[in-house]
């Protein structure tokens, strides 16, 4: 593959309209009474939205931008000796939070990304439900938008202070490492913990609605990688418990490590956590 011929907004454009498109495939599954739901191989649940998403979203992308592969959670064949090859490619989850779609919870996302050499460029996480739109990419910024209102700028906060302290908003799973996170948050004089589901965990740390967001359970690649951009164009950071930077496509293994979504950038967050035994 040649170097990238295209230019970041135009890719985040695309980016922003097939993940509606996919959103709106969702939404037809989802008004409806048949999920048919399927357990996969690593007990994760798979549903006809899945799989309907996942074909809008490769497919409009292979149409638009032929030379960039496709690494999607529903995609098949693809091996590590195959992609490890690649100096670009886009990291999908075409449903995040597939067990948030089967509770009709209503928070589940369509994730996007676009990877250069391991890194996250440009990201688009799509809310069908609360039609709710984030998407970023690097020099252009980061950007929420509701439908039927106009785009708005986001960026992570200054934490606030409550009673003489730095006053913490943490986000966390419903489902995975709640108790954890609840170990971890007993470091903090004042602080706040809510549960959300899927990727808008990060997005709320990315808008200034939360501080941090410590996932301290295991999530895959297309997890991450979409918010990884939002996140960062938004001014905050995904890191490794170490506070080493996340990299995708690197490995085979596509598990990510134990992360931290931070907001405030002034804020020494390496001195101050003390994270729980694992």
């Amino acid at each position: 593959m040649s170097e990238l011929k295209y230019s970041f907004q135009s890719i985040l454009e695309q980016l922003v309209h097939t993940a509606k498109d996919a959103g709106d495939a969702i939404m037809d599954v989802y008004n409806s009474d048949d999920f048919n739901v399927q357990i996969k191989g690593d007990d994760s649940p798979l549903t006809r939205a899945d799989l309907a998403a996942h074909k809008v979203i490769t497919s409009q992308l292979q149409s638009h931008f032929p030379d960039i592969p496709c690494l999607s959670e529903e995609s098949e064949g693809i091996t590590f000796d195959e992609r490890r090859h690649w100096p670009y490619c886009f990291i999908i989850d075409p449903l995040d939070g597939t067990k948030e779609f089967i509770a009709r919870n209503d928070e589940f996302t369509v994730n996007i990304a676009l990877v250069i050499n391991g890194k996250s460029k440009a990201g688009v996480i799509y809310a069908p439900v609360l039609k709710t739109i984030y998407y970023a990419a690097e020099g252009i910024g980061a950007f929420k938008q509701v439908e039927g209102e106009s785009k708005q700028s986001i960026s992570v906060r200054e934490l606030p202070q409550k009673n003489g302290h730095h006053h913490f908003n943490v986000v966390a799973s419903r489902r995975h490492g709640l108790d954890k996170v609840e170990t971890l948050c007993q470091n903090f004089k004042s602080f706040e913990l809510v549960s959300r589901g899927s990727s808008l965990k990060m997005c709320l740390v990315a808008e200034g609605s939360a501080d941090l967001y410590p996932r301290l359970a295991l999530t895959s690649e297309w997890d991450t990688a979409a918010a990884q951009a939002i996140v960062e164009q938004a001014g905050g950071r995904l890191v490794q418990l170490d506070f080493s930077e996340m990299t995708y496509n690197q490995k085979e293994n596509i598990l990510n490590p134990f992360f931290l979504v931070l907001g405030d950038p002034n804020f020494d967050w390496q001195k101050e956590l003390v994270i729980p035994e694992l």
